[in-house]
């Protein structure tokens, strides 16, 4: 039985969609910096934005990460009103960069389970943290929104610490902040990459979601437990069982053959 539980948010407890990319997205963006005393064209602010997002990564300290620079976006959003001239608080950067997502935002939502996969960890002596590959600005609002920030013992996002997952230091952020034993600690996520690779990396057993916005599998499926179903439920069965029941039963042993064939999938691709 593990006593600590990491999760990845999106994908994996929060089902969302987002489209930053769109040109209406953009021309929305650049009539809220023109009204404010930054005229952009929606082309000149996508390229001025992916230029700053760049720059930011490569000003990150290197002893901040090993692999994978995270950016702090508020940053962002305050030079491309600086850029035009206009001073800007950092208050404004981030009611800029809150509307940058919503804008961009279709729809998000708890998937089905999260509330009892919780409460059967807490039921267990286990203790809940978040690991996401995310932008506070963005993810703390979201968090709270859908009611469930006060669930965590720790909200450990990739940008308040210079780097993400699937570099190991991110993880050992965590371990070495809470003195976390790896043995006794499992990450939850839906990226075999981010998720998956990440914590086998830094010596974390994992539970692989596949769900509706997981990355396709092309290459080796290191997580000890594979709900290719991406049910939370099974997840719950899987690892602490049905009353009467030990863990690891027919959800597994189903879930397993499912990433056995995924596996063999990625394997002729490449």
């Amino acid at each position: 039985m593990y006593k600590n539980y990491l999760f990845d948010l999106y994908g994996t407890l929060i089902d969302i969609k987002t489209d930053e990319w769109c040109d209406e997205h953009w021309e929305k963006v650049a009539l809220l910096y023109t009204f404010s005393g930054a005229p952009y064209t929606s082309k000149e602010l996508h390229d001025k934005y992916d230029k700053l997002v760049i720059e930011e990564k490569e000003s990150i300290p290197k002893d901040k990460y090993t692999t994978t620079p995270e950016p702090l976006i508020e940053n962002v959003f305050r030079k491309l009103f600086e850029a035009k001239g206009v001073p800007c608080s950092h208050e404004m950067a981030v009611h800029t960069g809150r509307f940058f997502r919503v804008m961009s935002l279709e729809y998000i939502k708890l998937y089905d389970g999260v509330h009892e996969l919780f409460d059967a960890i807490r039921k267990n002596g286990g203790k809940i943290y978040l690991l996401s590959n995310a932008q506070r600005i963005f993810t703390e609002p979201e968090i709270r929104m859908m009611g469930i920030y006060d669930d965590f013992e720790y909200v450990m996002i990739s940008s308040d610490e210079g780097c993400a997952k699937p570099d190991r230091k991110f993880y050992e952020c965590m371990l070495n902040r809470f003195n976390l034993d790896p043995k006794e600690t499992i990450m939850i996520g839906n990226d075999y990459i981010t998720d998956i690779k990440g914590s086998y990396e830094a010596g974390i057993d994992s539970l692989y979601l596949h769900t509706n916005i997981s990355p396709e599998i092309n290459g080796e499926l290191l997580a000890k437990y594979k709900i290719m179903s991406g049910s939370l439920e099974e997840a719950r069965e899987v690892l602490f069982g049905t009353p009467g029941k030990k863990a690891g039963t027919k959800a597994e042993a189903k879930s397993e053959k499912k990433a056995a064939k995924s596996e063999k999938k990625a394997e002729k691709k490449a």
